[in-house]
């Protein structure tokens, strides 16, 4: 049955851990929630803040509507052919664990994305990726609710115009739907992606050869790499990876080249190289910088962190001023990953 809250707030339900409070909260366990939800005439005008695992949203002020928690849940195979598995997720299931269903089940296609924070709703929205997997790459189409009418649609994946860090939802559609539940479309074959980042170190340090690879070996390298370098939320709290890797033309990056040969750089196309983010920010120095309780983090500098009691306007003060270094330094503008409301 769902109970609508006053007053309620925030801190609990996002990874940064900054007090904030919603006008009004409501848990939607079930798509009759939703549907009981579009006939409360008194809400119909408020705006709505959808929350799943909150790991990628930055408070900075109260929210004046009516947030929605979504905990919506099921992992269910829905159809195989000789190729693929298709996998159906509720929007409220925790994204890791729906990872390691896929692994557990050999499952292939999801193991590079292990122990990314937040829930299933939130993947598509977000096109989260990480070590050279984006979930474009594996998803099939999603189920959603229109907020207003509890019209319930279809999403295929050229509905979702999906992009790096980005889709229809976060633009064109934001704050229209409810996303219910996504299903993926998993490899009965692996194919292995252990070229980025420090997957290939570490599965050796592992003792993984090519002839013992699998799915899990991949799975727990990825699991150790993000172990070593992300804060855990429940410790200090933060949102993952605050900023995008920029984009930069080739003319550009062999420019900057010349200048910092460390300089990484993952070719995106004949035109432009993907350029991580965190080496930017290293490189202007601000790893381990901490102002009051906002900061960033010691062991990667990607991550921005709250020790306590930092505000969303401190947050994002320093983003701001993480972002001027770095477009003074090398030219280049890092945009924010994190929702920011």
């Amino acid at each position: 049955m769902l109970t609508v809250q006053r007053g309620v707030s925030l801190r609990p339900y996002t990874t940064f851990g900054i007090e904030a409070q919603a006008n009004y909260f409501a848990d939607i366990a079930s798509e009759t929630d939703l549907n009981t939800l579009s006939q409360l005439n008194e809400f119909t005008e408020l705006p709505k803040l959808i929350l799943g695992g909150g790991s990628n949203l930055l408070l900075t002020q109260d929210f004046p509507g009516l947030a929605l928690r979504l905990t919506l849940g099921g992992i269910d195979v829905v159809r195989e052919d000789d190729l693929h598995i298709y996998v159906r997720a509720g929007a409220g299931v925790v994204w890791h664990e729906l990872v390691m269903y896929c692994v557990t089940n050999n499952f292939a296609g999801m193991e590079n994305l292990s122990l990314i924070p937040g829930t299933v709703g939130a993947a598509p929205m977000q096109n989260i990726g990480a070590y050279g997997v984006e979930i474009e790459q594996l998803f099939d189409h999603l189920e959603a609710v229109h907020i207003e009418t509890g019209e319930k649609r279809r999403f295929g994946h050229a509905d979702c115009r999906f992009g790096y860090r980005e889709s229809a939802f976060k633009h064109e559609l934001k704050g229209q739907y409810i996303i219910t539940s996504v299903t993926f479309r998993l490899d009965k074959t692996p194919t292995f992606h252990t070229r980025y980042g420090a997957i290939s170190e570490t599965l050796a340090d592992m003792g993984v050869t090519d002839e013992t690879m699998s799915i899990r070996a991949i799975s727990d390298a990825v699991i150790r790499i993000r172990r070593s370098k992300l804060p855990d939320p429940a410790e200090i709290g933060n949102a993952g990876s605050f900023f995008k890797n920029p984009e930069i033309p080739v003319s550009q990056f062999t420019q900057l080249k010349a200048t910092y040969p460390a300089l990484p750089g993952y070719p995106t196309s004949d035109e432009l190289v993907k350029v991580p983010a965190g080496w930017l920010i290293e490189q202007a120095g601000w790893k381990g910088y901490r102002a009051g309780d906002a900061g960033v983090h010691a062991k990667q500098a990607l991550v921005l962190v709250n020790y306590g009691r930092a505000t969303g306007h401190e947050i994002l003060a320093l983003a701001r001023q993480v972002q001027a270094s770095v477009l003074e330094k090398f030219g280049i503008t890092i945009n924010p990953e994190v929702n920011i409301i």
